[in-house]
């Protein structure tokens, strides 16, 4: 599938990967309506785009009913809707998971997992109508690939959303297989998240940036993987590392990211506990 006149929806669309990847769909030519939570992101996203093929739209997607009814506010802006890209996600705290409230449970499944099947949903009847067939892609994350010290949480939304888009490509061949979906496993992508997360392990920024892939590069590969209705991508040079060292000792993967993370994150967690028992009269 061309990009230069369809219409693609992005959702996170107001930082990080979500608005690179709206960016470079606009640049190829597409008309995108942006999909965030956040307003002010949503509308620098735009100003940055520059152009009237870009509409901006605030949306909670764990709202399941403001979901169900999107689809027709999207088909009234742009008179048609060609693809999805599911990117919107929240990360997790380094925290253990003893320590993570079930409200941040909830926020975690509602949001990465549950947004993007609701989202899925919404718009495959309508992707299944269009003559070329539509394009559906799902965001995971390297952490559905090998457990990561400090974010169990996440990583099984994250694991969640793989397994839900390899089995959404399975359905599509038979149901609808003019649709494809594509499920991206990105490594460490330099993004907002990512300089926060960074300067909270007291890993500097500039090292972190430099072994990250830039935003805009991991877009462009997002969105040509997409197009050419891959089922799967993996992309960043930590990400491939892991799923390589996973094929050969799914142990020995799981021991190299508790030494590159574990022992930061039980350490911080050990040390805010001994804090706070030091200051209790």
């Amino acid at each position: 599938m061309q990009t230069a006149g369809k219409v693609f929806v992005v959702t996170g669309a107001g930082n990080g990967i979500g608005r690179e990847v709206a960016l470079e769909l606009v640049a190829q030519g597409a008309i995108v309506a942006a999909v965030d939570i956040n307003e002010d992101g949503l509308r620098q996203t735009a100003d940055v785009a520059g152009t009237r093929r870009i509409s901006t739209h605030v949306l909670d997607i764990s709202d399941d009913d403001a979901v169900a009814a999107f689809p027709q506010t999207v088909i009234d802006a742009h008179g048609a809707v060609d693809g999805l890209f599911n990117i919107a996600g929240i990360a997790q705290d380094c925290e253990s998971t003893s320590d993570i409230t079930s409200g941040r449970i909830d926020a975690l499944m509602g949001v990465n997992f549950h947004g993007t099947v609701a989202m899925t949903r919404a718009f495959l009847p309508h992707l299944a109508a269009r003559p070329e067939g539509g394009r559906i892609m799902l965001t995971s994350s390297m952490s559905a690939l090998v457990p990561v010290p400090g974010a169990a949480v996440y990583g099984a939304s994250k694991a969640a959303v793989a397994y839900f888009g390899y089995g959404l490509a399975q359905d599509l061949r038979r149901q609808s297989p003019s649709v494809k979906a594509t499920t991206v496993i990105p490594g460490t992508i330099w993004t907002d998240i990512v300089r926060n997360t960074a300067q909270t392990m007291g890993v500097p920024v500039a090292a972190a940036k430099t072994f990250a892939m830039p935003a805009r590069k991991a877009a462009k590969k997002m969105i040509a993987a997409t197009m050419k209705g891959r089922t799967s991508l993996v992309i960043g040079k930590d990400a491939h590392f892991y799923r390589g060292l996973t094929r050969i000792s799914s142990r020995l993967a799981e021991r190299v990211s508790y030494v590159q993370v574990g022992t930061f994150v039980y350490r911080q967690n050990s040390a805010s506990g001994a804090s706070g028992a030091d200051s209790t009269p």
